[in-house]
């Protein structure tokens, strides 16, 4: 339960373009005690962020076009102290490390239960008890991740990255419109 000792209901800003799963995570986390705003995309949150001053703050990796990264320092400026989880259905190892730099406190992948989210919202410190993977992953999945390292330090710009990656821009883009593979 969230809820202080005092009663103290806690702000929290979701950050999500998929309806259902929107309406769903929102309904159990104001069951759970929050106040929570909706925000479906980057501007949205970004305007609700300076005036909501959320403690709590779940945001989708993956906004249309934009990236919940991009959100990620607009709601630190305005809410320092608050505690960040990036969800997303496009897990990766550079954007999940990308995230931690840019001050979110966890990183979940879809699909995550409404008490793994709560869960990742408050419980940031590492486990070193946690296991590390026993499998090395595949090339299929490094080189996904690498395509979206690269896409990222060319600032999203596809055709930069498919230069610098020295592939074709269509087949940067199958790349990036086919979900990760698992391992």
């Amino acid at each position: 339960m969230m809820e202080s000792q005092n009663n103290r209901v806690y702000r929290l800003l979701l950050v999500e373009d998929d309806e259902a799963f929107c309406a769903v995570a929102a309904s159990a986390l104001r069951r759970r005690g929050f106040d929570v705003r909706v925000a479906a995309s980057g501007d949205v949150a970004r305007r609700m962020a300076s005036d909501f001053i959320p403690e709590y703050a779940v945001l989708d990796l993956r906004l249309g076009e934009d990236s919940g990264l991009s959100l990620l320092p607009t709601i630190l400026e305005h809410a320092p102290d608050c505690h960040v989880v990036v969800l997303t259905g496009y897990a990766s190892i550079a954007t999940a490390v990308e995230a931690i730099k840019l001050g979110a406190v966890n990183y979940l992948t879809k699909p995550a239960s409404i008490d793994e989210l709560l869960d990742a919202l408050y419980h940031h410190d590492p486990d070193p008890d946690r296991e590390a993977a026993s499998e090395p992953i595949s090339v299929r999945r490094a080189t996904w991740e690498h395509v979206q390292r690269v896409l990222r330090e060319a600032g999203g710009n596809v055709s930069e990255a498919a230069r610098r990656l020295g592939m074709h821009r269509r087949t940067v883009q199958r790349i990036l419109n086919k979900r990760p593979p698992a391992h």
